[in-house]
């Protein structure tokens, strides 16, 4: 598969949803297993260099029954485990962004599994029907109530992000709390009955008053921060002029050379005009797209 040129969606692992029933599977696995431990914070172990710290489950000890089972690479089991679980130092703890810099792709992308697992875990203590205490199952991927018995299963909120277009030129906006001269492509939550074409339509109005008249599926991105799935299109739109009242606090129309000259304050900034949106994230590359179809 050909990288689509941001993080997280490196190469695909086995996943192995069998052996999650299967202890005895998991338990052989174990002893030479590759252990990646979380910080409560979602941070990872991490050692001198910042790479992921080379841990097996035979270092660890014990087994797999307080691990997360992600799957099975090159023969050889992958879990992750919280901190809290084991004893084992550190020489640093590493955030995901600076994993997807400078992690290898299969590493960063691992992580970012391991990260939502344990985001979902973190957030589902209790049973959100009758408020007993929850118990995780099946290799960590499903969440038993002891008091009602309702099972609880991962999830992730899927979110559009669209690069509208309207004449050659490229619709950007900014949040309030962004980083200062930040601008990017609108995004935003799918809502209950709703298809992602109309979630387009709704969002790029909502935040900026501009009616979009088509849209296409680009691509998909994992983002972990804390539980959202990325889902990119192009777009295009009519001549609105945009207009911001709410989530953003600018919003505006961007030609090629704007675009540009932002693109070489990646490599050094001027300290003038805006900026773009890290490589990692497929905002950047949907940004790219746009301006290799339109540069001069």
């Amino acid at each position: 598969m050909e990288s689509p040129g941001y993080a997280f969606v490196g190469e695909p692992l086995d996943r192995a949803d069998a052996l999650r029933n299967d202890p005895e599977a998991l338990a052989r696995l174990w002893p030479q297993a590759r252990i990646l431990v979380l910080d409560a914070d979602g941070t990872a172990f991490a050692d001198a260099q910042g790479l992921p710290l080379p841990l097996t489950g035979a270092q660890v000890g014990g087994g797999p029954g307080t691990a997360t089972f992600l799957g099975v690479r090159d023969g050889r089991g992958c879990f992750s485990m919280e901190a809290a679980t084991v004893v084992v130092q550190a020489p640093q703890r590493v955030d995901l962004r600076q994993a997807a810099v400078s992690w290898s792709a299969a590493d960063s992308s691992l992580f970012c599994y391991a990260r939502g697992m344990s985001y979902w875990h973190s957030r589902n203590r209790f049973c959100g029907v009758c408020g007993g205490a929850i118990a995780f199952a099946r290799a960590g991927f499903i969440g038993q109530c002891a008091q009602c018995a309702t099972e609880h299963y991962p999830r992730v909120d899927p979110a559009v992000i669209v690069a509208v277009e309207n004449n050659g030129r490229l619709l950007l906006g900014r949040q309030s709390n962004w980083a200062a001269r930040r601008y990017s492509v609108l995004a935003g939550f799918v809502e209950p009955g709703e298809s992602l074409e109309q979630t387009v339509t709704r969002e790029v109005f909502e935040e900026t008053r501009v009616r979009v008249r088509h849209c296409q599926y680009v691509g998909t991105q994992p983002w972990p921060f804390p539980g959202a799935l990325m889902l990119g299109f192009c777009a295009s739109a009519e001549d609105d002029v945009p207009t911001v009242d709410g989530e953003l606090e600018d919003a505006r129309w961007f030609t090629p050379d704007e675009v540009a000259a932002a693109m070489r304050r990646e490599h050094t900034d001027d300290g003038a005009g805006f900026l773009l949106p890290p490589k990692i994230s497929i905002a950047r590359t949907l940004i790219g797209h746009w301006y290799q179809r339109h540069r001069r």
